[in-house]
């Protein structure tokens, strides 16, 4: 469907030497805490895309045919995951209910539905009962009910047990232990089989707009650039996308939904969304210790009581002994010595995990980021043209840790409201692309919003002098006793990025050495996650500054980014002269968590998307 365009020429030698030696100009701004920089380094250049450096200001970009071919849709779906196939899969049956034809398509950046997935997973079935009553007899992958709860405080050595009264956010009866990656999966083919266009392997790169300022689509991302930022002779132009009304399904942290709330002003009434890392894992134990159907969460050790964050362990029934672990930060922490991926190798090692584990084999791992900000957080919802759906607005039941059915739901509601707008024979539009409201008055009269208010305060309550163990006084006491009808709502501090302290306020943490077999280390784990990227490309981890990272960052932080980052993306090495130090990205580890364009202390790290297809493999994650 993408047109090849026009190559070009390759002789351009002497003029590519003579814009490298302009780029190198930029002088090194300097820190008086730093001496790993010095007053003769150069900075060198580390961001060539496009988004940072415009290709009509790029010589070697010059007679280039950027013509781009276009389709029509009823409704373009950026997206994938429960939200965006939720929303794809109720329009289609609405569609066929009232023999109308809606044409909806589907773009998704992985190579394959489902992919890119990764959560905890305890799915509640409420919005997939609703979705398709009859699941159980379709196939759907939910083979492990959940058949017992725990729940724990952990100290450096020991495990206090903590009662799960019936009421609480943590009871997980009529809940599944999912492989989410496998449930997306099916959720494509039930799409697919309504007649669906799914499109894989194609990134939204792009917002397209009316002249009204309506959203009129969204463009694929381009292909044959080379790593400096080039055309290559296999250069082709992305695909434009163009619908009435354009759903954003992206997930936590989206790039284009960034764009959205910027030219909208979508946060104007809203708090800043919190967000936290989650790393995973999955292992095949002895079958002598697996539990199927066991839940187990804890919270504590190894953090300190300031730094929320917790633990889950849970034993599917796959057919093999097989449990999926993972850790959780809040992005919200204050030391920049943390190390989230160290800290969840450490819990491995209490004595009430380690057990579980010996003997067994890792097969898998992956990172993802989450919402953790709440109701207060929720930005408006519709805009001319678009709607955002799911995890990207934050959607997520923080103190369940589920989001899946409140994004499913979302997606649901959506579809119904968009459907009545598109069979409307009498609507007057004031835009070009619709404005579907009523999808967000219809979502703040559903069972979703009601349950995100009656939970709106325990995630900021950890704020207190108490942390994480305030924030469980308060879920005992005013939420067991309220269910979320105290007549405050809470606020969170701010921004995640702006909690981090300067590097000379606080303490270094010394970490254990992995041992191999419960342990591992940072590049044998994302080995594990099967990313892969097209190594020819621009990174796609942009820098608005390319000095900041050591003139601040490293300067002030000393370089969080080489820690926060749970696959190695990021590191400061050496510079050639021997003095000093420069950011090195290795972009092709980059598994998509969007965790450094969250926590980057300067917020000068933008991500936008690679070439399509590219990033993490995830085998049911």
């Amino acid at each position: 469907m993408l047109i090849k365009m026009t190559c070009f020429p390759s002789c351009l030698a002497t003029f590519w030497c003579f814009h490298a030696l302009k780029l190198i100009k930029r002088d090194c701004l300097l820190s008086l805490h730093a001496a790993r920089c010095t007053s003769t380094a150069a900075v060198p250049r580390i961001t060539t895309h496009y988004t940072i450096h415009p290709r009509d200001k790029d010589k070697r970009w010059e007679g280039v045919n950027m013509e781009r071919f276009a389709e029509e849709a009823d409704v373009v779906i950026v997206g994938a995951g429960p939200a965006g196939l939720s929303a794809a899969i109720r329009l289609k049956q609405l569609a066929a209910e009232h023999g109308k034809e809606v044409r909806v398509c589907l773009v998704e950046k992985a190579s394959q539905i489902g992919a890119h997935t990764l959560s905890g997973a305890c799915l509640e079935p409420r919005s997939l009962q609703e979705l398709f009553p009859d699941w159980k007899e379709r196939g759907a992958p939910l083979h492990t009910p959940v058949t017992e709860d725990k729940f724990g405080i952990l100290t450096k050595k020991s495990r206090i047990p903590v009662p799960i009264l019936p009421g609480l956010p943590m009871v997980n009866h009529g809940n599944y232990i999912v492989r989410l990656g496998h449930f997306v999966s099916w959720l494509g083919e039930q799409a697919e089989a309504l007649g669906v266009e799914l499109y894989p392997g194609y990134a939204a790169a792009e917002v397209l707009f009316h002249e009204d300022g309506s959203v009129k689509g969204i463009a694929t991302n381009d292909v044959g650039i080379q790593k400096d930022g080039a055309p290559k002779p296999t250069f082709e132009r992305g695909l434009e996308l163009h619908a009435k009304v354009t759903i954003f399904a992206e997930g936590c942290h989206g790039h284009l939904a960034k764009q959205l709330y910027k030219k909208y002003n979508l946060r104007e009434k809203c708090q800043a969304q919190s967000y936290g890392i989650g790393l995973k894992e999955l292992w095949i134990i002895d079958e002598k210790k697996w539990k199927p159907g066991r839940v187990e969460h804890t919270v504590g050790w190894p953090l300190d009581r300031h730094t929320y964050g917790g633990s889950f362990l849970y034993h599917l029934n796959e057919g093999e002994p097989l449990v999926a672990l993972g850790f959780v930060v809040g992005l919200d922490y204050q030391n920049p010595y943390l190390n989230p991926f160290r800290e969840f190798q450490r819990w491995k090692h209490h004595p009430s995990v380690e057990p579980t584990l010996e003997g067994g084999k890792r097969i898998a791992y992956g990172a993802r980021a989450l919402n953790e900000g709440g109701l207060q957080s929720i930005p408006k919802l519709t805009f001319p043209g678009g709607l955002l759906i799911g995890c990207s607005p934050g959607l997520m039941n923080v103190p369940k840790i589920k989001g899946t059915h409140t994004a499913m739901k979302s997606g649901m509601l959506a579809s119904e409201a968009i459907f009545s707008q598109l069979t409307n024979e009498n609507l007057q539009s004031k835009t070009i692309g619709l404005d579907v409201q009523e999808y967000e008055e219809n979502l703040k009269k559903s069972w979703v919003w009601k349950e995100l208010y009656a939970v709106r305060n325990i995630r900021p309550s950890c704020h207190s002098i108490l942390g994480v163990y305030g924030g469980m006084i308060y879920t005992g006491i005013f939420y067991w006793l309220l269910r979320g009808k105290e007549p405050w709502t809470l606020k969170h501090p701010g921004p995640d990025f702006a909690q981090l302290k300067p590097a000379k306020d606080c303490t270094p943490i010394e970490y254990p050495k992995p041992d191999g077999k419960i342990s591992f280390d940072l590049l044998s784990s994302v080995a594990l996650s099967g990313t892969n990227h097209e190594h020819d490309q621009p990174a796609h981890l942009t820098l608005k500054d390319d000095s900041v990272p050591v003139s601040k960052n490293l300067a002030i932080f000393d370089g969080p980014e080489q820690r926060f980052c749970p696959a190695g993306v990021y590191e400061y090495v050496p510079l050639e002269t021997g003095e000093g130090s420069r950011l090195q990205i290795n972009a092709q580890n980059c598994v998509h968590c969007k965790t450094c364009d969250i926590k980057d202390p300067s917020q000068n790290i933008n991500w936008v998307v690679p070439e399509g297809g590219g990033g993490p493999a995830y085998n049911g994650m």
